[in-house]
This record gives structure tokens, C-alpha cells and sequence, in this order.
């Protein structure tokens, strides 16, 4: 009896419309989310894939030494490509001189990701057997640039060519103080140089690529392996140069989808309670001819179970479709990368679902309590308590879902607070705001009076109205500001005339000339920066050991186990943020980056005492800087005074953008300043700024899906109003208003609605975004003044044009239509 009747209500309800709201709610919902999930999971697989060519692989391991071929079978089981390669330092012998060079010696499939870009263009071959890859600066270096391949050149004790010249490395990386020149040559050749004997200082890499799922399986069994001195590497790993804008946009994705979540469950459960609200008259009736509650309990549960399927179904046909249509546009890079659509899908299956269950129970638990007695006294509405056991269903809905998609709990209770916060503050104050009508509201003679008591009448309605139309300009709010910032940050990093050359080892009697030379052909440079190679030797008194000594088990506190490449200034560098102390006051100090300053314990006020040319002297930690790595400039861990350093014989280096038209500068620079070393970075630009663009389209294809959420969680919010405003018109159209005053009166409360709601979001929004940038994104916080003003003449306009456009048919009728109706 209840299939055979739930049925017949939901067709005859689907008939008439009424239950449109509703599977509408549920089927955006779903497609919001399916949808968002299923183009955020292509981005983030695309600008992934992107950055990875930065390192030339998808994963990497770092190592000293060999490492067990029980990893490399595991990496092979689970269907990994992979490249092994090793590289070192070796002095390069030709018949007109010698050079200490880097030695990239990669095995067949190198790289597995991007390409080697030669003076001939890219290119997907390897040296050959006794060939050499080379730098130009290489040939200039031997002095064979006239005729490099008929050079004859000594490695070790192996003869080779300089046959190609290489213009850029995937995984060349940027170290400026990198100054020797690379050569690229045949893994099978290493062993007839003889260079790598019993305590060689090599580096062996191990590049993987394939499936995210082996790799993550991969990296789960490889990690714990791996001693102090091995390294994985990866995009975000702090390796490649995009690797905070690829932590950013991923953070930023998920928290774009959590919202579109939020904006989801809001939808469903206002529209859930508009269902439950247009059934009391029918559950009365069927309690007074007698049916028993199991009955009725068991017929709407059936009947939404319906409602449900069907919004769950045509929300995952419009995700998939979202999902097509959005990739055809991508650009072919990005489209090019393709996902499983079972994650998107189950994750709608799973939204639908709970959302329709948790934000539905309350008013469902209502509707069940309705007394038959509603027959005779419409004013009755059963129970009235349990508010807050409707919340916390909800929150725990909110939140199960939020980590279900993002597994970050971060990420998720921010959402959650501020969605509690949000409705706190906004229950409050909206409740409050709304009674400010009270006393204007007693006189109904124009417009606006009108409207402020239509505001004061339903006060607890408008209060409720007031929590959805702001959490939709809240995330919107949040949102835009956020995809702004990110923006802006990734602009900063690359500016429209980054630096793409450097050059270092700068003799100090060189320095003069070569800033003529720069003025006299009208070229800016950076700030010039003196380098001195010293060693962090001890702190506080106490000797530093380094980490393969530590494994020795020698024991003491651990420094870096390297030379740090020193510099001074007196002011502090551009793309520096100093946090703590004061910057280089005075002789005696030096200024430490501030992962550094964890990494070692330091603190304010410590002495740190370095070895430069077997001479010892200290200096205090005065302050902290964050270094902003990301951006292709020169930066150091440590800045001292030149009181200090100036002792020490030193380089110097400086960076300067050319246009491709000008490179013959180049050339000119190189014969007049012959022992100074020219990097060009040029190509690792143009891809840094390739992704930067993907990136910036991913943020704007977002934000677009969460505005339809927002416009869904608006329209939705409006919908519910809308029979007790039809039996308000059709009383007032009774006593003789005018149509002009009713549509003006219904404009003005709708604007005054979405002026009030912008003004709390804007409330909220800074607070949420203070959290979210100090606490993910690590943004700078400041205020946005123009949204005090902006925010709430939007809101009007928005959900004024909304409220009328949905109430234009009502304000359209008669009288009679409308008593009819």
C-alpha cells in the first residue's frame, strides 16, 4: 500500500511542480559536487603533470649511494617507468685548457617527463656512445667555441665529442651558485672514465613516472626505507621552483569544492524544509481518516527516497556533462589529461544521499508530528523542540562530507567553523536587524514602509533567509578574494620582466666595467650581491657534527653538513619579509631565513660562529626573514654586514631581463668578461609562467561552479518564502493596494534582505579569510575596505532582481487569481 501510494503522490506532485524545488536542490547539489570534483581532479592531475616536468619525472629519489634493487623491483611490479642517472663533479680536459664541469649521466628513457631543448631545438634522443651534451658557456670555457665538435675532449680516461649543445635541462632547477657548466652524457659510458672509485662524491637519482595510485602505493613502501641521507622528491617538495603554486592552487581547489559542498547541503536542506512545510495539511488529513503513523512514516520515506534517486540521477548526467563540456574548452594541454570519473560519481551518489537524509530528518520528524487537529486550526505544527539536534546533524553532515572529499581536516573544520560562526552571528544579528522595523512598520502608506513591515512580520522567517543569502555571498566573497590574492602572489613571483639571465663569479675589479657596460646599452639589472662560501661551525660555542656523522653514531648538535653560500647588505633584499628583530643594525649580526632558524632551534640572540678560510668568527642572530624562493631571484639563508664578510675574498652575482632580440648582448658580454659565468634561466621562465596561466584558468573555471552553487543556495532560499508572500499579496490586492506599491514594496524588502546579508558576510568574510590565509595559504591579511560598500549595494541588487523575478507571476495577478490559487 505504501509503494503503490508513494508513487501516486510523487507523480502526481512531479505533475504539478511541487516537487521541483526539491530534486532541483538535490540535482545541483550532486552536480555541483560531481561536477566540481571531476574538473578540480583533472586540474590538479594537469598542473601536477606540468610542474613535473620540472623535475623530469613524477617522483624522485635522491641518494649518495646505490640503492637496494629491492625498491627498483618494487617500483617495477607495480608498473612504475624508470630512469636511473647519477651526476657529479669531474674536471673536462681539452687541447686549449680545462674545466671543472657537473656530469649528468642519465640512462635510456631520460626524462620521463618534458624534454631536452638543444641549440637545434627539442629533442627526444640521448647522446650517443662517446658523445658529450654541453653547455655554450663550455666551448668559450675550452676555448673551442670557433669548432667545438672537432674538439678533442678527455673525461677521466675516456675521449669524447661535444656534439649537441644544450639549451636546457627539465630538471636543470635553479641554483644560481651552481656555477660549473653541465655536460649530459650515456649512463653505459661512466665506467670506461674511471672517475667513480670507492668514496667518490656521487649522487645517484632514481626518477619514476606513472599511475597516482602506484605512486602513492610506491611511496608508502619506499619512505620507510629510505635513510636520513636519501631524499623523495616530488612537484612539492620544495625542489622545483613552482612548487608553492602548486600547493597553493591544489589547497585552493579543495577548499573552492568544500564550499561547493556547503553551498550543496545548504540548498537541500531549505528545500527539504519547503517540502516538509507544503505536507502538514496532508499528513493532518490522512492522520483524521485514520491512517496509523507507521503508515505515514513509511509513505514519506518512500516518497523522498523517490525524490531522492531522481535528483541523485539527473545531478550525475549534469556533472558528467559539466565535466565534458568544461574540458573541451581547457586548453589541449590541460584537456589532454585524463581522470576516473568512479571518485566524482560516488562522491555525488554519497552527497546526495546524506545531505538528503541529515538536513532532511529534522523536518521530516516535524512533518510526522503533525496533529490531526491542523484540520481545524492551520496554526498547529506539532513539535516545536530538537532544533539543535537538527544543527549538529547537519554540521556532522557538512563535515563527514567536506573530508570524505578533501581528506584534510584543515581544510574542513575551517569550513565548519566558519559555518558555525556564520549562522551564530547571523541568527543573531539578523534577527536583530530585522526587528529594527518595529516601530516604522505600523504605517503602510508608501513603498517603503511597506516593505520594512513585511520585514518586521516575519522576522523569524527573514532571520533564517538571512543565514542562506549570506552564506552564499560569504563564500563567494571568500572565494574571489582568495583566487585575487593568489593571482597577485603568482604575479609578483614572475613580473612582466622577470630576470632570465645570471650571472656570477663577478671578480670584485670587474664590477665597475660591467655596470658601464649595462648603462651603455640601456640594461636594468637587480641589486648586486656579493657571495662568500663559508661553513656554519658551531652555535653557542657548542661544534656542529653533520648528519653522516650523526649515523656514525658520533654525538652532538646537527648543523647542515654543507657550505653555505654568504652574502651582506644593509637593507633588506625585496623579496624578503622580515618577521622578527631588526634587520643588520650594526657589525656583529646576521639576519637567518626562518625555515632555517627551525630547522637548527634557534632563537633571537644566539651566536653562530662560521669557518671561512680556516678563520673562525661570530655573529648573533638579530632577525628572521621569510625568503620568498619561489621567485627567481637571488636569495640566502644567511646576511651578515660587510664589516664582517668584507675580509673574506669573495664573487659577486646579478640578474638582468634581455629580450630575445637583444641576445647578441649576450655574446658581447661573455668576450668582454671572459671568466664570468652566464646562466640563462629564460626557458624555466616562460614554463614557470606556462603554468602559472593553467593554474590561473583552473581558479576562474572554480570560481564559475561555485557561483551556480551560490546562485542555486539564492534561488532556493527565495523559493522558500513563497507561499506565505501569495497569501500576503492576495490580502493586500483585498484592501486595495496598487500594483506599483506591491512591486515596489516586494523590491524593497528583497533589497533590503541582500543589503543586510551582504553586510554580515563581509563581517565574516574577513574573519574567515584571516584564518585561512594565516592558517593554509599563507597569505598576507589585510582589510577589503571597498567590500563595506560594494558587498551590500551587490546583495541588494541581487537578491532584489532575484525575489522579483520569482514573485513577477504573483505580482502579475488579479485579486481573484490570486485568492483562486
Amino acid at each position: 500500500m505504501s509503494w503503490t501510494l508513494a508513487l501516486r503522490l510523487f507523480r502526481r506532485e512531479l505533475q504539478q511542480g511541487q516537487l521541483l524545488l526539491i530534486i532541483l536542490a538535490i540535482m545541483l547539489a550532486v552536480l555541483s559536487v560531481s561536477g566540481l570534483a571531476g574538473v578540480s581532479e583533472r586540474l590538479q592531475v594537469a598542473i601536477n603533470g606540468q610542474a613535473a616536468k620540472f623535475i623530469a619525472a613524477d617522483r624522485i629519489i635522491n641518494s649518495p649511494e646505490p640503492i637496494a634493487t629491492e625498491i627498483l623491483e618494487q617500483a617495477q611490479e607495480l608498473g612504475l617507468s624508470q630512469v636511473s642517472s647519477m651526476r657529479f663533479n669531474s674536471m673536462l680536459f681539452g687541447d686549449e685548457g680545462f674545466q671543472l664541469v657537473t656530469v649528468r649521466a642519465v640512462g635510456q628513457g631520460y626524462p620521463l617527463k618534458g624534454e631536452i631543448e638543444l641549440s637545434s631545438g627539442p629533442t627526444a634522443k640521448l647522446p650517443g656512445e662517446g658523445e658529450l651534451w654541453y653547455e655554450n658557456r663550455l666551448a668559450r670555457l675550452l676555448g673551442v667555441q670557433d669548432n667545438p665538435q672537432d674538439a678533442s675532449i678527455e673525461l677521466g680516461m675516456a675521449n669524447f665529442a661535444l656534439a649537441e649543445e644544450i639549451r636546457r635541462l627539465p630538471d636543470a632547477g635553479f641554483n644560481p651558485f651552481a656555477s660549473s657548466p653541465v655536460v649530459l652524457m650515456r649512463l653505459e659510458d661512466v665506467g670506461k672514465t674511471q672517475i667513480i672509485q670507492p668514496g667518490s662524491r656521487v649522487t645517484y637519482l632514481y626518477q619514476f613516472a606513472g599511475d597516482s595510485g602506484a605512486l602513492d602505493e610506491f611511496e608508502e613502501y619506499v619512505k620507510p626505507l629510505l635513510s636520513t641521507s636519501q631524499r623523495w622528491v616530488d612537484v612539492q617538495s620544495g625542489d622545483s621552483p613552482i612548487a608553492g603554486a602548486v600547493q597553493r592552487a591544489e589547497r585552493f581547489l579543495l577548499l573552492a569544492s568544500l564550499l561547493g559542498i556547503a553551498l550543496a547541503c545548504a540548498a537541500i536542506g531549505i528545500a527539504a524544509q519547503r517540502y516538509c512545510q507544503r505536507h502538514y495539511d496532508v499528513v493532518a488529513m490522512l492522520k483524521t481518516f485514520g491512517a496509523s503513523g507507521k503508515q505515514i512514516r513509511n509513505l514519506f520515506a518512500l516518497h523522498l527516497m523517490l525524490v531522492t534517486l531522481t535528483g541523485i540521477a539527473l545531478g550525475l548526467v549534469g556533472g558528467r556533462l559539466l565535466d565534458i563540456g568544461i574540458s573541451s574548452m581547457l586548453p589541449e594541454e590541460i584537456a589532454s589529461y585524463d581522470t576516473s570519473w568512479w571518485r566524482p560519481g560516488l562522491l555525488g551518489v554519497t552527497t546526495g544521499i546524506i545531505s538528503a537524509f541529515m538536513f532532511s530528518a529534522y523536518p521530516l520528524l516535524r512533518l510526522l508530528a503533525i496533529p490531526p487537529l491542523r484540520v481545524l486550526q492551520r496554526q498547529l505544527e506539532g513539535i516545536s523542540m530538537g532544533a539543535w539536534l537538527h544543527l549538529l546533524m547537519s554540521l556532522a553532515a557538512m563535515a563527514l562530507l567536506g573530508y570524505l572529499y578533501s581528506g584534510s581536516v584543515p581544510l574542513t573544520m575551517t569550513v565548519v567553523v566558519a559555518v558555525c560562526a556564520l549562522a551564530v552571528l547571523l541568527g543573531a544579528l539578523g534577527f536583530v536587524m530585522v526587528r529594527v522595523g518595529h516601530s516604522v512598520g505600523m504605517k503602510t502608506t508608501n513603498p517603503l514602509q511597506l516593505a520594512l513591515a513585511g520585514l518586521r512580520r516575519r522576522a523569524r522567517q527573514n532571520a533564517v533567509q538571512l543565514v542562506g543569502f549570506s552564506s552564499a555571498l560569504l563564500l563567494l566573497l571568500v572565494i574571489m578574494a582568495l583566487r585575487q590574492d593568489l593571482l597577485d602572489e603568482w604575479q609578483k613571483q614572475l613580473p612582466e620582466n622577470s630576470p632570465n639571465y645570471f650571472l656570477v663569479n663577478i671578480a670584485p675589479e670587474d664590477e665597475a666595467p660591467m655596470a658601464q657596460f649595462f648603462a651603455n646599452n640601456g640594461i636594468l639589472t637587480t641589486d648586486i650581491y656579493p657571495v662568500v662560501r663559508g661553513r656554519m661551525s658551531a652555535i653557542n660555542g657548542e661544534q656542529l657534527i653533520t648528519y653522516s656523522q650523526q649515523e656514525e653514531g658520533v654525538e652532538g648538535r646537527v648543523g647542515i653538513g654543507r657550505e653555505l653560500n654568504l652574502t651582506w647588505r644593509d637593507t633588506l633584499p625585496p623579496n624578503n619579509d622580515l618577521l622578527e628583530g631588526e634587520f643588520n643594525t650594526k657589525p656583529g649580526e646576521v639576519s637567518i631565513e626562518t625555515k632555517v632558524m627551525e630547522r637548527l632551534g634557534l632563537k633571537l640572540g644566539d651566536e653562530l660562529t662560521f669557518t671561512i678560510d680556516n678563520r673562525d668568527f661570530s655573529v648573533k642572530v638579530t632577525s628572521v626573514r621569510a625568503v620568498h624562493w619561489e621567485t627567481l631571484q637571488p636569495n640566502f639563508f644567511m646576511i651578515m654586514r660587510q664589516e664582517d664578510l668584507g675580509q673574506f675574498a669573495h664573487t659577486s652575482m646579478v640578474s638582468f631581463h634581455l629580450d630575445d632580440s637583444r641576445r647578441e648582448l649576450v655574446v658581447d658580454l661573455i668576450k668582454s668578461f671572459p671568466t664570468v659565468s652566464v646562466i640563462d634561466v629564460g626557458a624555466m621562465v616562460n614554463q614557470l609562467r606556462e603554468i602559472v596561466e593553467q593554474v590561473s584558468l583552473s581558479l576562474t573555471l572554480v570560481l564559475i561552479l561555485v557561483l551556480a552553487a551560490s546562485a542555486l543556495v539564492l534561488f532556493a532560499q527565495t523559493e522558500a518564502g513563497m507561499a506565505t508572500r501569495q497569501r500576503e499579496l492576495a490580502v493586500l490586492r483585498t484592501f486595495g493596494g496598487s500594483g506599483w506599491l506591491l512591486r515596489s514594496a516586494t523590491g524593497l524588502e528583497f533589497a533590503l534582505l541582500g543589503m543586510i546579508a551582504g553586510f554580515l558576510a563581509v563581517v565574516v568574510a574577513e574573519l574567515t579569510l584571516y584564518l585561512l590565509k594565516t592558517q593554509v595559504f599563507e597569505l598576507n591579511v589585510y582589510m577589503h575596505w571597498d567590500w563595506w560598500l560594494m558587498a551590500p549595494l551587490a546583495g541588494g541588487l541581487i537578491v532584489a532582481t532575484l525575489g522579483l523575478w520569482r514573485c513577477r507571476n504573483l505580482l502579475r495577478q488579479s485579486c481573484s487569481q490570486l485568492l483562486q490559487s
